[in-house]
Parts: C-alpha cells; structure tokens; sequence
C-alpha cells in the first residue's frame, strides 16, 4: 500500500524534473532527480542491473525530511531515474528515512535496511533525534516498510551507547545463509564506534559486539559504515564528523577513513593495521561499496561537503550528485587504490595526444580543451640540471574563471584550488596532500563533468574530488611550470 505522502513525492518529482533539461545536469555522475541529494543508499546489483538509492529531499534545493530516491543503470554511467521508494510516513520514521543498504534474500526479494528518524521533544523546547534501524521489502520498483518495525532500538544498545545517533546500516549476507551488519554510533560523549550485529533471518537482530573504537582519534561520531573483506584483508569505511587535521592525511570538518586490518568473526572484532584518508579534495563523503558480478569491489560516494552545501541559492533545480564510480583494492603496503571503473574507457572518443613537450612557462595545446572530458598527464623535470619549482594545470578556463590542481616537487604537496571556479562565497576553495614522485615526475588523471572534477593520483594513491559551478562555455585548459619541465598528454572527450 503506498502512502498518501509517498504518492505525492512521486507525483512532485514526476512534474518538476520536466522543468531540468538534460545540460543543466552532469553528462556521467548521478546528480538528483529534483530537489537535494546527499548519501548513496542501497548501492546494490539486483535483477541485472544498478539501483543506487540516495538521501533525498523532493521539494527543495536544500537538506529537509528525508526520502529515499531511486536510479538504475546497466553501466554505472547512464542513469534511469525511478520513482522515490520510500517516504518518512510511518510513526517511527515519520522525521526522516535515513541511510541504509540492500542485500537479496534467497526467495529473489530485496531487503533494504535504514535508519527511521523520530524528534522527541525536550524540556527545554528543544528536541532531539530518536533513531532506529528498520526494514523494508520490494521488487526493484516498490518497497513495503515490514510491520515489525523497528527492529533494533535503543533497548538493543548497550548502557552508555547512544540512542541518538545510532544510524546507518551496512547489511550483508554470510556465508551460511544468515545476516549480519554494521550500524555507526556514538558513546555518551560523542566518541565514535562501530557495532556489529547479526540475525538468523533478517528481520530479527542482536548485538554482537563493538567492531571498532574510535578512542578520541578521528573526529567524533562515525557515520555510514561499510566493512568488507577484500584482497586477504578486512576494510572499514566510515565517515567521521568534526575531525581535527592530521598534518596532510585528514582534513578538518567531516570526512572520511578507512581502516585496513584483520576480522575475528567469532569474537566480533576487527584489528586495525593500517589507515588512510579516503579522498584528499574538497567534495567527497559517505561511500558505499559493491562486490560487482564480475568480482570487482566498486565505491561510490557522495560528491559534496557539508561545510559548503547550505551556500547556494534557493532557486536552484537541482542540488547533489554522486562521484564517479571507482574501482577500489589494496595495495600490498594496505594503502587503498583507486581507478574509475573501466567502463569509462568506452565512452572515450576524439582522442588528442602530445609527447615529451618541453616548455618553460604558460604552455596550450591545440585540441586540449572541453568540460566533459578524461585527460592523462605525466610531468618530469625538463632537465636533471634543472629541476622545476612548480607545476600547475588549469582547467574550466576562461577570462577570469578556472580551477587548477598544482604540485610542488621540493615539498611534496599536490594542491587542489577552486577559488577562480566562479563562487561568489567564501567556502572551502582549497585542500592540500603529500604524494609520492620521484624526482618530480608524477602522472594524474584528469576526469571532467560539467560540475566536477576528479583527479586520480600516480595511478590511484590518491583521488582529490571537488565540485565547480563554473560557466559551461569555459572549456580552456593551459599549463603552467615555474622552471623546466617535460609533458606527455592524452585528452579524451566523454560520449
């Protein structure tokens, strides 16, 4: 039975996205169907195709009850939208249908568990957020909320665990045919921890054990959990809130870690051996995973900030899109690496190539333009004897628009700046990190959409995300070298 309030966030999105015309939106990221987007919800292979949920908000260009909205894709990169599956209707959700995950039941139904939202009034006037994990079943199409709702709640927590945030679980199937799952939470005092539970069928749970603490180390309370076993090792991704830096690895605010170690799965406990910043830009938090038919681990995040999402109009169509779609593995150090998915190679046309191009100043290159494109670079010093001091490429440029990504070789630092990207507000323009070269040689690859930019790091040790919102008929891209240096290219555009 689908709810009045469902029916109408279907008929609203149904009429508004009339008014988006494709070039308004990004060629190959999901952006929203109308209104706000934040979190991947769901991210799933089910019935021979992608369905990616995420956190929505139908009638307005900004955060507000949340929804889950609904897109399937064959490849990853073309999207179809669907009508929002799920609306904050029922008593222990009617506050917000928060973020959750998918997995696929033996009889071919696909379970979906997320987080139900409900403000409790405080004596003071205030109110405060009671979140429980819930349940709902469907076919690809249409979800029905489970009548056992919800199925775990603060009586599940142990004394001491918040009953206030306590959200967003990562559902999986074991080998046995049983259920487990990872919700984030907090302690009393906001330090953040990961807990683990299990169910014979999923739709009857229990506590476990707490997977990971965060012992007062990265930020404070750990949101949208994944955790998977992937090359000999476990991984945990989390995304912490209000983070201090560390030195380069973190940055401040919100962001997101991962976590490489050992699982003991009859103990419930996971033994960390390595950790990392996830993405190193400015756009980028969230992340769900997908073990793909063919094997691959696929992640995908949300390509925004939540220091930076309140600065636009409210006039806007649309706000919210999704990063590309990233390949992901652990190296043998256990530093994550990540590729795009190489689904992206077909799309590539026009190809537009340059060898060892020596140059000393401002260099532009005849072809190397355009907004929708994928571009390779290698840089080196043009000479042993003369080392260069800087490099920069710079991009979505005319006049007095661009965004550019530089490096200086004798400290280390790849730096992302988007303050010329056209912004009129003073939000996150930069973000810095340490990269490995040799010498000053590095290579990076270049993906731009109308709204983004994704820039992959000497084959994927690191990935620098941002969002712009330059003017679309900026298509120039120069380099720039204080020194000497010597250029291969490769520029691609995207079908």
């Amino acid at each position: 039975m689908i709810s009045q309030t469902l029916r109408e966030a279907r008929k609203y999105e149904e009429m508004m996205e009339t008014r988006i015309t494709p070039e308004e939106r990004p060629a190959f990221h999901l952006s929203t169907r109308v209104g706000w987007m934040n979190d991947p919800n769901g991210f799933s292979f089910y019935q021979g195709e992608y369905h990616l949920f995420y956190q929505y908000h139908p009638y307005d260009p900004y955060w507000g009850p949340m929804h889950w909205g609904h897109a399937v894709s064959s490849d990853l990169l073309h999207w179809r939208y669907l009508p929002v599956i799920m609306a904050p209707d029922m008593p222990y959700d009617k506050d917000g249908v928060f973020s959750g995950s998918a997995v696929t039941r033996p009889d071919g139904t696909q379970l979906l568990m997320y987080t139900g939202v409900l403000k409790e009034p405080l004596p003071d006037g205030r109110f405060t957020e009671i979140q429980t994990q819930c349940i709902a079943l469907g076919d690809g199409k249409d979800y029905e909320k489970y009548e056992g709702n919800p199925v775990l709640t603060e009586r599940d927590l142990p004394q001491g665990f918040s009953k206030n945030d306590f959200r967003d679980p990562k559902i999986w199937m074991e080998e046995d045919g049983t259920y487990a799952c990872v919700v984030g939470n907090c302690t009393q005092d906001r330090d953040g921890q990961i807990l683990l539970f299990r169910s014979p069928d999923g739709f009857h749970w229990h506590f476990v054990s707490v997977l990971v603490k965060n012992h007062d180390r990265f930020g404070k309370m750990w949101e949208c959990p994944d955790f998977f076993p992937m090359d000999g090792k476990y991984v945990l991704l989390t995304s912490p809130q209000d983070m201090f830096p560390q030195g380069f690895e973190y940055h401040n605010g919100n962001g997101t870690l991962c976590l490489v170690g050992s699982f003991d799965r009859e103990a419930g406990k996971f033994t960390e051996e390595h950790d990392q910043a996830v993405d190193y830009g400015i756009d980028f938090y969230a992340p769900q995973t997908i073990l793909a038919p063919d094997g691959r681990r696929i992640m995908i995040g949300w390509m925004q900030n939540w220091d930076t999402s309140s600065q636009h109009p409210r006039e806007r169509k649309w706000y919210g899109q999704m990063t590309l779609p990233r390949e992901i593995s652990l190296r043998e150090d256990g530093r994550l690496m990540q590729r795009p998915i190489r689904e992206l190679d077909a799309l590539r046309c026009n190809e537009v190539r340059y060898e060892k191009v020596r140059f000393t100043d401002t260099l532009q290159l005849e072809g190397i333009r355009g907004r929708k494109i994928d571009m390779e670079l290698s840089v080196r010093p043009g000479s042993a004897e003369k080392p260069y001091r800087k490099f920069a490429v710079r991009f979505a440029q005319e006049g007095v628009f661009h965004t550019a990504v530089s490096f200086r070789p004798y400290e280390s630092i790849l730096k992302i700046d988007r303050k010329f990207s056209g912004s009129r507000r003073g939000i996150i323009h930069q973000r810095r990190c340490l990269i490995n070269h040799q010498d000053g040689a590095i290579s990076l690859r270049i993906i731009l959409d109308r709204f983004s930019v994704e820039v992959f790091v000497n084959g994927g040790e690191q990935v620098l995300t941002a969002t712009i919102d330059t003017v679309q008929s900026a298509e120039g891209i120069s380099f720039f070298v204080d020194g000497e240096a010597e250029l291969d290219v490769v520029k691609y555009d995207i079908r």
